[in-house]
């Protein structure tokens, strides 16, 4: 098995910003409270309990009680929100949309980095206790990114209609998707727990929101995990005077487009919005805007007065739904939380917040990138041996792959640098004679350099092209692996559904999983499956 680490900021797949704050960066630190160490939570946890309003604990329990009953759950989990009453209690989160049958396969790996990290902090920090948080996005309604997932580079897609918030959706018509789906699977052993968990999750519940909860329940469920479902009024009501500031004051607005004044030279995530707040209904979910002095939904005729709106929040806090922007302030505000675990392009947007956060007076969690995976089977792994292919190889693009390696493995020498940095030595010569002759003459010499090294330039491409033939076999077998573990040269972790592994490996996967993710090293893990 190659045996070189690939560090997140040197596998390609971080953005500029992403690495800089992996590295600590002096310019970044106003963006964020604490970077990810376990000597920083410490500080973390003191001034969450300083910060948090504990009145809030009674309301989150009931409500996730609540949303528990009827569901089969472990002792671990029922402990986890019985302990969230009192005021030791800390939370580490992270969301997620709500796949189809979990979608990508980092909907694993963000919850066992979650839970292994509320383990870990339990060693460090004894006298706590650490809830492991699994925060569904119910109220999106963005459902064509979230209606499908993949099995073996094959799409299955749930075609059905849907214009209100995801987690409201009724799961009508999963049932003929799921005779296809099966008739895929095959009857293993494993392929029959994987019917039992998608017929539990999809076929015996009325909507998205309580079926993904069944799912990652019957995943995780055993290790403490706990699944909230934030669209709630009881949660809202909680959260209703940061929604009356946002209608009133657009604070986040004004201090977000201020961080992003700062961020200039890194692509930004979000751009907030002068209200970052929807209205929803069952079958609606639109962008409340202030215009003419009232407040307005977008593409409907629902207009309301100040006075309108804000007895509305009083009374249906239930009907206000926080954006992007706003979204990661209310599971602040909810949740006893110390760290959200995310993907890179969520610690982007997170980071743009810091300011917002501090303007209303509340904690800012420790942010820290999930770990990521790249699943291996043992024949995979004999391939590349065998193909002399290191992980730094492999994670490579794949033009510059096979260019690099078919430089290697050239019985030749393809690289013709070192003519080329001999004619230019040459002509360093010629040039410093010019000097001393008619100035015109520079020109013509300047002209013949350019036009020799583009000759160069263009053999060097002939000779790479006739050993890529001549190599075709070895180079074809090096393309073939990688894509087999970079599915559509992306990363495997963002195209593969878990079920493809499931089947191979059953429960030793994921056990394999807990025991080899470690939450705060910032590396590639490769794990043989």
């Amino acid at each position: 098995m190659p045996n070189d680490c690939i560090s997140y900021q040197k596998s390609g797949y971080f953005s500029p910003l992403m690495n800089d704050y992996l590295d600590q960066n002096p310019k970044l630190q106003s963006l964020y409270n604490r970077f990810p160490t376990f000597e920083n939570f410490e500080a973390q946890i003191v001034e969450k309990q300083n910060n948090f309003n504990n009145s809030h604990r009674a309301s989150l329990v009931s409500v996730l009680q609540k949303q528990y009953a009827g569901i089969e759950i472990s002792h671990l989990t029922q402990q986890n929100i019985e302990s969230l009453k009192v005021n030791n209690t800390f939370t580490v989160t992270t969301g997620h949309q709500l796949n189809l049958f979990s979608g990508p396969l980092y909907f694993l790996y963000k919850i066992i980095s979650v839970i292994n990290l509320t383990t870990e902090l339990k060693v460090k920090y004894p006298a706590y206790n650490f809830v492991p948080v699994y925060w569904m996005a119910t109220e999106d309604h963005d459902f064509e990114e979230i209606n499908y997932f993949n099995f073996k580079g094959r799409k299955f897609r749930w075609n059905a209609a849907s214009s209100g918030p995801v987690g409201r959706l009724s799961t009508k018509g999963l049932d003929d998707f799921f005779e296809i789906f099966e008739q895929e699977l095959g009857h293993s052993t494993n392929a029959e727990t994987l019917k039992k968990i998608f017929e539990g999750a999809y076929l015996n519940h009325s909507n998205l929101a309580d079926a993904t909860r069944y799912l990652a329940n019957a995943l995780f469920g055993t290790h403490g995990l706990v699944i909230i479902d934030a669209d709630d009024a009881d949660l809202k009501k909680n959260f209703a005077p940061y929604i009356k500031e946002e209608l009133l004051n657009q604070t986040a607005h004004k201090k977000v487009l201020e961080t992003i004044e700062n961020l200039k030279e890194y692509s930004v995530q979000v751009n907030p919005r002068e209200i970052n707040l929807f209205y929803i209904e069952d079958n609606l979910r639109e962008r409340i805007i202030f215009e003419n002095g009232n407040f307005k939904v977008n593409n409907t005729k629902i207009e309301f007065s100040e006075i309108e709106i804000l007895k509305l929040l009083e009374s249906n806090p239930e009907k206000f739904s926080p954006n992007v922007i706003v979204r990661p302030l209310y599971q602040e505000v909810i949740l006893p939380n110390l760290c959200y675990i995310g993907g890179g392009g969520e610690i982007a947007y997170w980071l743009e917040l810091k300011s917002f956060f501090d303007a209303v007076k509340v904690s800012f969690p420790i942010l820290l990138v999930r770990n990521s995976v790249l699943l291996a089977s043992e024949k995979q792994i004999k391939k590349a041996n065998k193909l002399n292919l290191s992980w730094n190889d492999l994670f490579t693009k794949q033009a510059d792959l096979v260019n690099n390696k078919a430089q290697i493995l050239s019985e030749i020498d393809i690289d013709l640098s070192h003519l080329k940095e001999q004619l230019k030595t040459q002509f360093d010569i010629l040039n410093e004679i010019t000097t001393k002759t008619d100035p015109s003459f520079a020109g013509a010499v300047k002209a013949q350099e350019v036009k020799q090294l583009k000759g160069l330039e263009k053999l060097e491409k002939r000779l790479l092209k006739a050993e890529k033939i001549k190599l075709k076999d070895t180079l074809t077998r090096i393309i073939d692996l990688q894509n087999e573990l970079f599915p559509n040269q992306s990363l495997q972790e963002r195209q593969a559904n878990f079920s493809e592994f499931y089947i191979e490996s059953g429960e030793h996967l994921i056990s394999k999983l807990f025991e080899q993710l470690k939450p705060l090293e910032q590396h590639f893990n490769i794990i043989v499956f």
